[in-house]
């Protein structure tokens, strides 16, 4: 069974669905949930993009990205249900969103993830990720790593606001 991926709204019920399960988890790991800002608009193209991964018709992971400064793209809601993993998921949709953010003219993905994670922490350091400079809402956290990633098939002459091709 291929799993199919879909563009989906931030504020639909199946984003929303998945996004419990990941705060679940994450309160499993570090007693809470993440509390990074985020809104519906962050993923609208092609300034971000939120998939969710479907295997017979169910949702079964979930991954985004959103603009983040002039050139980077940040990952965000790297998550595979627990009956789904295992499956090569997770890589799937890190490729995805990579494609995706180079195809939008973004040069760098970066992102936020925990030492409570060794599974994404593995994961990212087999696709090639490294640290970066802290950033975002957990900069200052002692168990967070940040991580990025230059993205190929980056185009510098795609403008990130219209998705056109400069003259």
């Amino acid at each position: 069974m291929r799993p199919e991926f879909r563009l989906e709204s931030y504020d639909s019920e199946v984003v929303r669905h998945l996004n419990t399960a990941v705060q679940r988890e994450y309160h499993r790991r570090y007693g809470g949930g993440d509390e990074t800002v985020l809104a519906a608009a962050d993923f609208v193209p092609p300034n971000g993009a939120f998939f969710v991964a479907y295997l017979d018709g169910e949702p079964v992971a979930s991954g985004a990205w959103r603009s983040h400064g002039e050139s980077d793209a940040e990952m965000k809601r790297l998550y595979v249900v627990d009956t789904a993993r295992g499956l090569g998921l997770a890589r799937s949709m890190v490729a995805l969103l990579e494609e995706n953010a180079a195809a939008a003219g973004r040069a760098r993905m970066i992102l936020e993830t925990g030492t409570e994670q060794p599974e994404a922490l593995a994961l990212y350091a087999s696709l090639g990720y490294a640290p970066v400079e802290p950033f975002g809402f957990y900069a200052n956290e002692e168990g967070a790593r940040h991580l990025g990633k230059a993205l190929s098939g980056h185009n510098p002459h795609l403008t990130h606001k219209t998705g056109t091709t400069a003259a």
